[in-house]
């Protein structure tokens, strides 16, 4: 699955760059029994994100996805916004949110845990470093599977 994520990021990525966006995040999952699978793109800007240009990108990357036939399946796909919680996949992503809180899932169970919620320190190379619990913990990025920033939802509501 993700050797897929990883083919469909490197097909996708400049689709979306050409458009003037950044791709943070792809994710894809198969439908239960036959039901249709999830292709989830995540855009940014700095400007930020409208459905006007989660549509635009839609129609683009759907014009390569119909070409490259990647996905032998049936399936959905959903162009999205970061939102709050938004994901982080990448060195750079976790560098812009140095000092926030965030939380992540790895692939396999690191002494019987696989979730964890922190301060991020640092990022070196592809090490994440995180305050858990008074504690700190070192994570390779290839042994994440899923990260996010969590909200700081009074700190919003000042910017709002």
């Amino acid at each position: 699955m993700r050797l897929l994520q990883e083919r469909l990021e490197t097909m996708l990525e400049p689709v979306v760059s050409d458009l003037g966006y950044e791709l943070l995040l792809v994710e894809y999952s198969t439908g239960s029994g036959h039901g249709a699978g999830l292709l989830r793109l995540y855009i940014d800007h700095a400007d930020g994100i409208a459905v006007e240009d989660c549509e635009r990108v839609s129609r683009e990357v759907s014009g390569v996805l119909d070409v490259e036939d990647p996905i032998r399946r049936e399936y959905q796909l959903e162009v999205s916004s970061p939102g709050l919680d938004r994901p982080l996949a990448k060195p750079a992503h976790f560098e812009r949110f140095l000092g926030e809180e965030v939380k992540l899932q790895l692939l396999e169970p690191r002494m019987g845990r696989r979730r964890y919620r922190g301060h991020l320190l640092a990022v070196e190379g592809n090490v994440i470093r995180l305050r858990v619990d008074g504690q700190t913990e070192e994570f390779e990025l290839a042994e994440i599977e899923r990260a996010r920033l969590v909200p700081d939802f009074d700190r919003e509501m000042k910017r709002g």
